[in-house]
């Protein structure tokens, strides 16, 4: 039978937004022994794997997504997987086809009113083997100076009502989570003060209609677009994915 996701993975409260840099030609590799071998094992453990996705604009970029119920959690689960038999045996042959596995945010819900969940809805997991589906994922992350929240609170009550009426479908909406990494042994990027927010979209043509219906939305034009703009400490970073076969996020 499919897999279907552990709890964690219907309303995780601590969120690992992973960006892998791979050796040349590598990715494939990767992707067949991380669904081969790696989603049920980190499951059976209190994690959840939320999404995997091939970077396009990267062949060597592999980019996912796990969440834990707290952080205490993490700590446990983590423990267990890396200490465990799971990885003693595929833990190498991961690694292999890693040249960086170090840029880690640590992120949390930006909502809880259910328009941008913090996880896919429970579904059974694609089996092993399936194809990817024809899906276009956009996660745009915003970062803002730390200790200001002011650029996180217009990404939430300003920006996500309106890319909801301008016809994307919310996947997630994250903010970093402040808490320290009581796992070492997997570094995450410190001092950040992001919002992450991921949309779905039937093909790349349709994100970009509804980049262009965004932009000129008037309150998203003169007002929301803007103030996230001059709050921010750089400009905007967007990734353009697509799901692997087996991937909740879709």
């Amino acid at each position: 039978m499919p897999s279907v996701p552990t709890d964690p993975a219907r309303e995780p409260a601590v969120i690992e937004l992973r960006q892998y840099t791979l050796r040349p030609g590598r990715r494939d590799d990767l992707i067949e022994l991380f669904d081969r071998e790696l989603v049920e094992s980190q499951e059976e453990t209190g994690m959840a794997v939320l999404g995997q996705f091939r970077d396009l604009d990267d062949p060597d970029r592999f980019v996912w997504l796990r969440g834990f119920s707290d952080m205490a959690a993490r700590h446990e689960a983590l423990t267990d997987f890396y200490g465990g038999p799971v990885w003693k045996r595929h833990g190498p042959q991961a690694n292999a086809t890693m040249s960086d596995s170090d840029d880690v945010l640590l992120l949390r819900p930006l909502t809880h009113d259910g328009s941008f969940r913090a996880a896919p809805p429970a579904r059974p997991r694609p089996r092993p083997g399936t194809p990817a589906p024809e899906r276009f994922v956009s996660a745009t992350l915003w970062s803002f100076p730390p200790g200001r929240d002011e650029g996180i609170t217009l990404v939430r009550d300003g920006l996500l009502p309106l890319l909801r009426c301008t016809g994307a479908e919310p996947l997630a909406a994250f903010a970093t989570e402040t808490a320290p990494n009581t796992f070492p042994r997997l570094p995450v990027r410190t001092g950040e003060n992001v919002a992450v927010v991921l949309t779905s979209h039937p093909d790349e043509n349709a994100h970009q209609r509804h980049l262009t219906a965004l932009r000129a939305h008037p309150v998203a034009r003169d007002e929301v677009l803007p103030g996230i703009e001059r709050e921010g400490r750089s400009a905007p970073v967007t990734l353009r994915l697509a799901p692997t076969g087996r991937s909740l996020m879709t």
